[in-house]
């Protein structure tokens, strides 16, 4: 009888996927829109960075449920999206997702649409709606601008919030700011009159850029008496991020415009 023991299997590696195979096959897709639509300078640059496990867990059980891709392929039915006819707010840019999940506990009479392409807040944010028991807040993925084009009806926005997007700080770069007339234009096509587009952001000189474009543009009014920037408003919850940039002295700036009737429409109340 031989007294050796058995050698032990190796421990089992989990398959590797192949060259190009999407890491979430149920999540959200690397470039939804892909190449149906013109090629043009973005507002944003895809972040790559580490999805924990908690994260990547919430992206394949819950993507299918809460998550949208932006392929600008169909006009969304926006009741249909959310189970209810509750008013909606689009998010522009939601980081790791903390405020905008505090803001759709704190408020929830209203849907959050919060469009990012950053993989990892996407699952942070999924995780944080289901701990929370939020039905409310649905997660976008890709380009905004397609979204706002492509794929939301005239006036189906009660909102439209946009929090320290990036500033873009190198005079070459100011083209790709989203603040710009043009933008804001598409976005008023979109928003319900009397609806708030509310920005704000820590780059003082972005700041000026936003206030001289939205005081500009005849589709919105400052909601601030005598015009210039807002106090931050109590439900803007203030964010770690923010947090950290206040205590190395930055200013934060908030913005808040009022999408005015539109021109065939007479004023509320007349």
């Amino acid at each position: 009888m031989s007294d050796s023991h058995p050698t032990p299997e190796p421990p089992r590696q989990p398959p590797s996927r192949r060259t190009g195979e999407p890491r979430f096959p149920e999540g959200p897709r690397a470039d939804p829109a892909g190449s149906h639509f013109e090629r043009r300078i973005r507002s944003f640059q895809p972040r790559r960075s580490r999805v924990t496990a908690g994260q990547a867990d919430a992206l394949r059980r819950l993507w299918p449920v809460w998550g949208l891709d932006i392929d600008g392929q169909r006009v969304l039915d926006l009741p249909e999206l959310f189970g209810d006819d509750r008013p909606v707010v689009l998010e522009i840019g939601f980081g790791m997702g903390e405020a905008t999940a505090e803001m759709a506990a704190a408020d929830p009479g209203t849907n959050v649409l919060a469009v990012d392409v950053h993989t990892p807040g996407q699952g942070h944010l999924l995780a944080l709606a289901e701990e929370k028991g939020l039905t409310n807040v649905r997660v976008g993925n890709g380009d905004a601008v397609i979204l706002l084009r492509e794929m939301l009806a005239p006036d189906s926005l009660s909102g439209l919030r946009v929090y320290f997007p990036d500033p873009w700080p190198k005079k070459r770069h100011h083209k790709r700011r989203l603040i710009q007339p043009e933008f804001l234009t598409l976005a008023a096509a979109r928003l319900r009159p009397g609806a708030v587009l509310h920005c704000a952001t820590d780059w003082e000189p972005y700041a000026e850029q936003m206030l001289e474009v939205l005081t500009a543009h005849p589709a919105f009014e400052n909601t601030r008496p005598g015009g210039g920037f807002a106090p931050r408003p109590a439900h803007r919850p203030l964010t770690r991020f923010e947090g950290q940039g206040l205590d190395k002295g930055h200013v934060v700036n908030d913005l808040l415009f009022r999408r005015v009737p539109h021109q065939d429409q007479p004023p509320t109340g007349a």
